[in-house]
């Protein structure tokens, strides 16, 4: 039997058992796998050094290598996210409307898990713990296809979790079955769970966009689209330029390598000779500003006062509309807040963008008119998570427009079935 069939009808098994359990059961099936996970930090980090040095040595930027680096701090939040996830409410068995019929039929719509869901991802360990978690807690199994870059730190991830599973099982609240990691490394994995019809109920890629691009044109099995993140903050006319430089720094520079990191800056012409040099400055050479022909003197004469003149490039067309996932930052100049949406519209992934305004009119203009999953008014892109939106984790950040949007949660792994009792109506 092939293996991917082998393990899909495993987890069917799973999902299966699991759809009965109470929340409590999952709860506490949740509460051993935090146990097993912390027991097992040492484990994990020294798995994932093994990651980590791989992938330094074969030269990986270090704004990815940071993406697959774990740290007891990192392990620390994993837990965190699990605890958070225990303490929401459970979506299986929500009511989402119910009514009778003049025949007396009682209609309930209800939440119901999909089933067996499997995700396919790249670098970040965390992923797998996460998608875990909210996979389990809204009663379905889960496959896991991590990159190559991550194998061990995910193979010790999910033995951590399974153990954990395993405890809970002698008293009725673990179910083992629920999850699998696909680890053999082979590429011919991912083709088999894309084509794992009646197998799988749905499929998630997170990643790059060459990622999301296979699994959306190559899958036989539904698909929730991730996009990747191309986001954009504009510096209105009337913002406030501290609070811009203070957004900007944080949206570029506290973790580049991630997708709610802003990739391209939109700036009014009108702000560009007092915004940008103060910008220059707090950036002070930590990131590459490529810069459009109205931007590209007054920033390079800003940076060649601190001997920072090689930190400053001329935009390409290419650079607009690019995710760099480093400490890269185009620089766009506009004539109008108009300009700026069509701009931002045309380039974006549609997955986050923010305007830096003290125009009311601008900000609701900016949030009507963005074609985006989140939009924001004065505040940094890298909110865009779902431990941040309080979802205590996320299986990523939806770009599509059908299901799910944004930051996905626990309901985005349950569908609905009606729920019709009668007494011995006919048509």
């Amino acid at each position: 039997m092939d293996e991917i069939t082998k393990i899909c009808k495993s987890l069917r098994q799973g999902a299966n058992q699991l759809a009965l359990h109470t929340a409590n059961q999952k709860n506490q099936a949740l509460k051993e796998v935090v146990i097993s996970i912390s027991k097992s930090k040492e484990a994990i980090l020294a798995a994932n050094k093994i990651d980590v040095e791989k992938a330094i040595s074969v030269g990986t930027k270090e704004s990815l290598v940071d993406r697959l680096r774990l740290t007891s701090e990192r392990i620390d939040g994993i837990i965190d996210s699990i605890n958070i996830i225990i303490e929401q409410a459970d979506p299986v068995g929500q009511c989402v409307t119910g009514w009778t019929n003049p025949n007396g039929l009682r209609i309930v719509q209800k939440r119901v898990p999909l089933g067996v869901a499997a995700i396919i991802y790249e670098s970040r360990p965390n992923v797998t713990a996460d998608a875990f978690a909210l996979a389990y807690k809204s009663g379905n199994s889960i496959l896991l296809r991590g990159s190559s870059s991550a194998l061990e730190s995910n193979k010790a991830i999910v033995k951590a979790i399974k153990e954990g599973l395993e405890v809970a099982f002698k008293y009725n609240s673990g179910v083992p079955q629920a999850i699998e990691l696909a680890s053999s490394g082979n590429r011919d994995e991912v083709d088999a769970i894309l084509n794992a019809v009646n197998l799988v109920d749905v499929v998630l890629p997170r990643g790059g966009s060459q990622l999301i691009k296979l699994v959306v044109e190559k899958a036989r099995v539904p698909v929730i689209e991730t996009g990747s993140g191309i986001c954009h903050m504009f510096v209105d006319k009337t913002a406030n330029i501290n609070m811009a430089c203070d957004i900007a720094e944080n949206a570029k520079l506290q973790r580049a390598g991630v997708c709610n990191a802003i990739e391209t800056l939109v700036v009014h012409k009108e702000i560009l000779a007092d915004f940008l040099p103060q910008l220059e400055e707090r950036f002070k050479g930590r990131a590459i500003l490529k810069c459009d022909e109205d931007s590209y003197k007054i920033v390079l004469d800003s940076a060649s006062k601190q001997g920072r003149e090689n930190c400053v490039e001329k935009a390409t067309p290419e650079d607009f509309g690019y995710e760099f996932l480093d400490n890269i930052l185009a620089i766009k100049t506009v004539d109008s807040i108009n300009e700026a949406i069509d701009f931002i519209n045309q380039h974006n992934t549609h997955h986050s963008e923010t305007i830096i305004t003290s125009c009311l009119e601008n900000a609701n203009l900016f949030q009507n008119k963005i074609d985006a999953a989140c939009v924001y008014v004065n505040a940094s892109t890298r909110f865009t998570d779902g431990g941040e939106f309080g979802f205590g984790a996320e299986l990523g950040i939806s770009t599509q427009k059908l299901h799910a949007r944004g930051p996905m949660g626990l309901s985005v792994l349950t569908t609905t079935k009606y729920f019709i009792n009668g007494e011995g109506q006919i048509r």
